[in-house]
């Protein structure tokens, strides 16, 4: 979609693309590539307010036209005229600076106040007014094909004030805030994210097709192209598919009866699954429950009320269908006809389907009202396990979920292929804990995608997920140290380099407030490998593992400094693969040497390998060193 600047004389017909607004920041002397419609067959007249001479191109038959700018060494402010048959079209308070493309999941969107608040957000907003510092959010939306525009917030490049604070990336705005401050030259934003959603929908369905995991819907996509309808059609019928694959399962039995005993334990209600029963769950879990009802509210009608329902459901009464749902956070009532209404013990059984996160009846509202009674339905129901989902492979997705995969690379980043950047800041990972083994091709899949547009020099700088969840002294299972370990093979990529969160994080919160620490170790490695500072950006890396009889010696590096005396964050294993902890010694600044009373002839180390570790390694810089394992 194409749309006029905000700038615009009577009778002007120039339209450009919503990314090239006032206020914008170019990229310094670089290609600026401007695809616009004019008058059909008229000449445009492109004035750069940096060049002494004008640009002109002609409109083709369909009123299309394109003009490359080469933009200036930073400065400005300055003015783009763009003048066809029929007026004037100005952009004007351009600068010209340095641009970098910000981009991920909930932690990379997470604004500076809006949600929650991020660390001394009182602060940071009162002193959030930077002239030279520019910010363009692009709006969250889907395409199953690529766009030629973006859809953007705000009416298109923002000046940095306390008002765009509310909404707008804080380590976008932490990062540029730190740039400007140290090379001195006007810095710009892009704000591209959207919360929860994972790496493949951030790729192009052609990079896709060298991973393995998504032909299902690629299919689709072929099939049914923009037809959503038919997109649809071909999702139910692979989810069919995919729920056949489930041959354990529960028997069958009569949802009028309650169940108690063989598959059936006792679980409280309201409550998500996770957090009781059954930790880290996702697949169908089936629940039932008795009320009794007054013989005087017999066979008239009732209503059953839940908060909301966590992913979809089926609600039976006394084995009556009464109602499906679908919504995480949807609030579910159900009206239950009088004739399936009896004096007494009622049998309530809901059929809860979990696909991801948290999942089972949400707390709060959960009652059944009969003319005017209310019966509070919280309290001990029964539950048994229909489906594990672990068990399967990947649930196909849906396709219209912000998850599918190629939707936000079609809408939300390829169009934005002409407007030149310095390099990009990625922050993504929480929505594929669980597929370690594939994330790893597909994060260097969607760095290579991203190269062909802007170039395969592309700076390209990620930040690796912070500790989230309750702390376990040893945990080799952990599916967010195996995300974090496929995050860290990106680096085998030229122009890579990763900012270690591991210490920023929070048991119970996994959008950690302390993002001007992220934005920080952003900003140091840009300004040292992009800026010629110098700056320390990263820490030591353990470059050898030797076995030395009833120890492991890990050399570093460089040097590495413990918080405290006693060196904490390490396990190590045997022949038999069994982990432990690890005491470490320090015998000299680079040198680790490991040992365990109960293993002998260990095999492999592991440092910060948990959902939520406790290393405590630093650099001589204060940063930390990445978690890793010498057998991965």
């Amino acid at each position: 979609m194409l749309c006029a600047a905000t700038a615009i004389t009577a009778g002007a017909k120039v339209t450009l693309p919503n990314y090239i607004t006032d206020n914008m920041i170019v990229q310094q002397t670089s290609i600026l590539t401007v695809n616009g419609t004019a008058a059909p067959g008229s000449q445009v007249k492109v004035t750069a307010g940096w060049s002494e001479k004008p640009e002109t191109v002609k409109a083709g038959a369909d009123g299309r036209f394109s003009v490359r700018l080469a933009t200036p060494e930073a400065g400005g402010p300055y003015s783009i005229v763009f003048e066809d048959s029929d007026g004037l079209l100005r952009i004007e308070n351009v600068l010209s600076g340095e641009v970098w493309l910000c981009s991920g999941q909930s932690n990379m969107e997470f604004p500076v106040q809006g949600w929650t608040t991020v660390m001394d957000y009182d602060r940071e907003v009162a002193t959030a007014f930077h002239p030279d510092i520019r910010l363009l959010q692009v709006r969250t939306t889907t395409a199953y094909t690529p766009r030629e525009d973006v859809e953007v917030n705000g009416g298109g490049w923002q000046i940095c004030s306390s008002a765009s604070m509310a909404d707008f990336s804080a380590i976008a705005y932490f990062f540029a805030r730190e740039l400007n401050e140290k090379l001195k030259v006007p810095v710009g934003v892009i704000d591209t994210t959207w919360g929860g959603t994972p790496a493949e929908a951030w790729t192009s369905a052609e990079a896709l097709g060298a991973v393995a995991g998504f032909e299902g819907e690629l299919s689709a996509l072929k099939e049914a192209g923009d037809d959503v309808d038919k997109l649809e059609a071909i999702y139910q019928r692979q989810m069919a598919d995919w729920l056949k694959l489930d041959t354990e399962g529960l028997p069958t039995f009569d949802k009028a009866v309650m169940q108690r005993g063989g598959k059936w334990a006792p679980i409280d209600v309201p409550g998500y699954i996770e957090r009781s029963a059954l930790p880290g769950f996702d697949g169908i879990v089936w629940l039932q429950h008795l009320i009794n009802v007054p013989a005087d509210k017999a066979r008239l009608p009732l209503e059953l009320k839940f908060a909301a329902i966590d992913d979809e459901d089926e609600t039976y009464f006394n084995g009556l269908l009464v109602g499906k749902g679908s919504g995480f956070d949807t609030p579910r009532s159900y009206t239950v006809p009088g004739g399936a209404v009896k004096a007494g013990d009622n049998v309530i059984t809901i059929r809860v389907s979990d696909f991801g996160g948290e999942g089972g009846i949400a707390p709060g509202e959960a009652v059944a009202i009969a003319d005017g009674l209310s019966i509070p339905l919280g309290g001990t129901w029964q539950y048994a396990v229909q489906s594990d989902f672990s068990k399967l492979p990947p649930k196909p997705a849906s396709p219209g979920s912000s998850s599918y995969p190629s939707v936000l690379y079609n809408a939300m980043l390829s169009p934005l292929r002409n407007m030149p950047v310095k390099g990009v800041l990625w922050y993504q990972g929480c929505a594929n804990v669980g597929r370690d083994e594939q994330y790893e091709p597909l994060f260097k899949a969607l760095i290579t995608d991203w190269r062909k547009l802007w170039g395969d020099d592309l700076p390209f700088y990620f930040v690796q997920l912070a500790g989230f969840l309750q702390p376990q002294a040893v945990q080799p299972d952990s599916e967010w140290a195996a995300l974090r370990n496929a995050q860290s093979k990106a680096l085998q990529l030229n122009n890579t380099a990763m900012a270690v969160a591991i210490d920023l994080g929070n048991p119970a919160d996994i959008h950690p407030k302390d993002k001007q620490d992220v934005a920080h170790r952003l900003a140091l490695i840009a300004l040292s490998r992009d800026y010629g500072t110098g700056c320390e950006y990263a820490a030591p890396q353990c470059v050898s593992a030797t076995p030395d009889g009833d120890a492991m010696v890990l050399t570093f590096s460089g040097p590495v400094v413990p918080t405290s005396k006693a060196i904490t964050g390490f396990i190590i294993a045997g022949a038999d693969g069994q982990f432990t902890t690890a005491t470490p010694e320090q015998t000299d600044s680079r040198t680790l040497r490991l040992k365990a009373p109960w293993v002998k002839n260990p095999v492999a180390a592991r440092y910060d390998w948990a959902d939520f570790p406790c290393g405590n390694l630093y650099s001589e810089g204060g940063l930390p060193v990445a978690p890793f394992a010498t057998d991965k």
